[in-house]
């Protein structure tokens, strides 16, 4: 009897509090602009990921994970909204999430966590990411970067109650590289993309300060890990991530939108295992919900992969999908891509290349010189693209045009417009549809920059009815 009693009061104490002591912790670290390539995890001999590679020996490997976007803020809106970036609002970098989006910081609040952000952010607005601590990332001296903060995550770790998920978001190995002298282009991985650039001096350096950074990350990683088991007991999930490649950045091709992603959590996840499962972004947040011991709402994009952490080979998505806005950048211009991608085949289509552009052209001339300005600057891009992923991994045999692939073409073109329908994309197959999407007072496509050149007849004469207008931006 008088165990009944504790037993029941114990319960009642927990019910009270809000929360179980007995929930697992999430932690995800996430670099910034590093190539999937560029691990030793991931068959890279030539750089150094010690951190990394360490955590792969420890936990499972991701052959197959996806961003929907190669950019800061679209990427890192999927993981904290479980959307997809045309979904949730921010598909344009440096750009509002919908306000109407339920965010994790919500989510998971409401079963019992804090949710923290500490380092890097680059998602607004406040409403919906409304983290319960946030740290900024902190200056020093001599480092070409803001490093994450160390101290406030220790802090943390150390005198922490309730259960949490805090992301860590690096500043590497994103530019500024340190400043250091290249070595010969055989002490560097090369891969078609870039196999040209080996002579190139420029290059070669660039590489060699893009390695350093790696570096630093790891060192950076390589604290973190040291906390996490000072601190924490076994029942803590680790992520680690990069946001997008570098060298992919701003395309829908792999090298931009295939990610790294390893996860160790001991007792649960089988140490040095790989899974080739297609995951993506968008499944973080549905995984950390179930964890939690939450039901995942069925407005969510994304699909828990929590049974493959646990040795699941089942399969939960047929498809990851892409997104290329290249407007609201540096380097802003008119040429959006769409992307499906199953495990075997993918296919791109380039809304706005040379092949379809007078066909985007409307009524308005000033509107039509700069879709014109947009296709003429990614001219090499076809209006489709096919590629067989497991014999093409690095894209290099355009299909689309073969005629024995058309059926599996077809069905992929299908399949993206019904994708894009459901996702509310301003984009379509109507002639005449190629929206200027508008900026404010930043990144503006009638404006003269160092990345966008434009003859001077078409500076400012842009105007607010020229454009498409996001009321939520």
């Amino acid at each position: 009897m008088i165990r009944r009693v504790f037993v029941l009061i114990t319960l009642m104490c927990y019910i009270a509090i809000g929360y179980s002591q007995d929930k697992p912790n999430m932690i995800f670290f996430l670099a910034d602009d590093q190539n999937i390539q560029d691990y030793g995890c991931y068959g890279n001999d030539k750089v150094k990921t010690p951190a990394v590679d360490r955590l792969a020996k420890e936990g499972m490997l991701f052959n197959n994970a996806f961003t929907a976007q190669a950019i800061c803020a679209p990427s890192r809106s999927q993981l904290f909204t479980g959307d997809y970036p045309l979904k949730n609002g921010c598909f344009m970098n440096h750009t509002n999430t919908k306000p109407s989006i339920k965010s994790i910081t919500a989510r998971l609040g409401d079963l019992g966590y804090e949710v923290v952000l500490a380092g890097k952010s680059h998602v607004k607005p406040s409403s919906v990411y409304n983290w319960n601590k946030e740290w900024e990332p902190v200056e020093l001296e001599g480092k070409p970067r803001a490093y994450i903060p160390l101290d406030s995550i220790e802090a943390y770790l150390k005198n922490t109650k309730k259960p949490f998920c805090m992301f860590i978001a690096s500043k590497y190995p994103h530019a500024k590289y340190y400043d250091v002298p290249a070595a010969s282009a055989d002490d560097y991985a090369f891969f078609p993309y870039d196999e040209n650039q080996k002579n190139n001096k420029d290059y070669l350096k660039r590489v060699a300060g893009y390695y350093r950074n790696i570096l630093e990350d790891n060192i950076q990683l390589a604290s973190v890990l040291d906390m996490v088991d000072k601190y924490l007991n076994d029942n803590t999930l680790f992520i680690y991530s990069a946001d997008h490649g570098v060298n992919g950045k701003f395309t829908v091709y792999d090298r931009g939108l295939n990610v790294p992603f390893v996860a160790r959590w001991p007792k649960v996840i089988n140490a040095g295992t790989q899974s080739d499962a297609l995951i993506h972004y968008t499944d973080v947040l549905p995984t950390f919900i179930e964890m939690a011991g939450g039901k995942v709402a069925k407005d969510i994009d994304g699909t828990s992969f929590l049974k493959i952490l646990k040795g699941s080979e089942k399969e939960i998505n047929k498809y990851v999908y892409g997104v290329r806005t290249s407007q609201n950048i540096l380097a802003a211009s008119v040429s959006p891509s769409r992307m499906i991608r199953s495990k075997k085949y993918k296919y791109i289509r380039n809304f706005n290349s040379v092949e379809v552009m007078e066909q985007n052209f409307g009524d308005n001339d000033t509107v039509n010189a700069f879709i014109k300005i947009g296709a003429l600057k990614h001219k090499d891009l076809p209006f489709e693209e096919l590629y067989d992923m497991k014999a093409d991994p690095f894209e290099q045999n355009n299909l689309a045009k073969n005629s024995e692939y058309k059926k599996i073409k077809d069905k992929l073109v299908s399949d993206l417009f019904i994708w894009m329908k459901k996702q509310g994309d301003v984009l379509d197959d109507t002639p005449g549809n190629m929206p200027l999407i508008y900026p404010g007072k930043r990144f503006r496509l009638d404006q003269q920059n160092k990345y966008i050149h434009i003859p001077d007849s078409l500076v400012n004469t842009l105007k607010k009815e020229d454009y498409l207008i996001l009321d939520y931006l």
